[in-house]
C-alpha cells in the first residue's frame, strides 16, 4: 500500500494541466486535543481523496500539510530519539526506540482490478527520523494486513512556510506497483496525530527505567481570528494537484 473532531473543509482550488481531467477532490480534517489555549495538545490531521467520477484517483505522489503559527513543536518533548528508514523497513516501529514515536494514524489505498476496486486499510506510525539539512525529519510507517500484507515508509520533513502558517510537513509518497502490468496503487486516505496521545516514553532515574507521557505541543495564549488554520497541497502522478484548507475553531474562554 502507498501510500480526533472532524471539520468540514473548503476545497479552494483544483489546479490541473489543460490536458488532464479535473477529477481529484480532497477533504482536509484537523484537530487540536485538548483545545485549551496556553496548554499542551496533540495535533490531528488527515485527508480523504475522491473523484467526481467515482473512479480510483490518480496515484498520490506527495503531500504538504501546513500547520498554524506559534505552535511549540520544538518544545513539545516529542521525538527525543530517532529511527532510520532502513530500521523501519527491516523491523517496523518495534525496532525503533520508544522515544522516537511521535503519533499514530490510519491509511487506506485503492487498486482497480478489472471492473472492481480493491480497498486496503492499515495503520500508521509516525516516527522521528535523522535530521535533514537541519530540519526535523518524520517517517510515516504504514502497515496493511488485508487483503494482502504490505509495509511502506513515507518520508517527510518539517519545512518553513509563509504566514499565516508556522511550517509545513512535506511528505513524499512513493509509487507502489499493483498487479503485474496493472495500474499503481493509490492512497486515498491518510490521517495521523502528532502529540502525546497514546504515547509512552522512558527515562532512567537513579538506575531505574521510568515511564512517562511527553508534554505535547504547546498552544499559544491567543487564538488567530477565524481559528487555527491548516492547509494541504496534494500532488498526483498524472501531473495534477489539489489544495484544501480548513481551520480548528478558537476554544471557548
Amino acid at each position: 500500500m502507498r501510500r480526533a473532531r472532524h471539520l468540514t473543509t473548503l476545497i479552494v482550488c483544483l489546479c490541473l494541466p489543460a490536458s488532464a481531467q479535473a477529477t481529484q477532490v480532497v477533504k482536509l480534517d484537523a484537530t487540536l486535543a485538548p483545545d485549551r489555549l496556553g496548554q499542551a495538545a496533540t495535533i490531528g490531521f488527515g485527508f480523504h481523496i475522491t473523484t467526481t467520477t467515482h473512479d480510483v484517483p490518480a496515484p498520490l505522489t506527495g503531500v504538504a500539510v501546513s500547520y498554524p503559527n506559534n505552535l511549540g513543536i520544538a518544545l513539545s518533548g516529542l521525538g527525543l530519539a530517532t529511527c532510520t528508514e532502513t530500521t523501519l523497513e527491516r523491523s517496523g516501529p518495534e525496532g525503533c526506540p520508544a522515544d522516537s514515536i511521535m503519533g499514530y494514524g490510519t491509511a487506506r489505498a485503492e487498486l482497480p482490478v478489472g471492473t472492481d476496486i480493491v480497498e486496503e486499510t492499515g495503520t500508521v506510525t509516525l516516527v522521528r527520523g535523522p535530521s535533514q539539512n537541519g530540519h526535523l525529519a518524520l517517517l510515516f510507517y504504514t502497515n496493511a494486513e488485508t487483503p494482502v500484507s504490505s509495509q511502506t515508509v513515507l518520508p517527510g520533513v518539517l519545512l518553513p512556510t509563509p504566514a499565516p502558517y508556522g511550517g509545513r510537513i512535506s511528505i513524499t509518497v512513493p509509487l507502489i506497483e499493483g498487479l503485474p502490468d496493472g495500474p499503481d496503487v493509490t492512497v486515498t486516505q491518510l490521517s495521523s496525530t502528532l502529540g502525546p496521545q497514546h504515547l509512552t516514553y522512558y527515562e532512567t532515574v537513579h538506575g531505574r527505567q521510568i515511564s512517562y507521557h511527553p508534554n505535547g505541543i504547546l498552544l499559544p495564549d491567543h487564538c488567530p481570528r477565524g481559528g487555527f488554520p491548516f492547509a494541504a497541497e496534494l500532488r498526483f502522478a498524472d501531473g495534477s494537484h489539489a489544495v484544501a484548507r480548513t481551520s480548528v475553531p478558537c476554544p471557548r474562554s
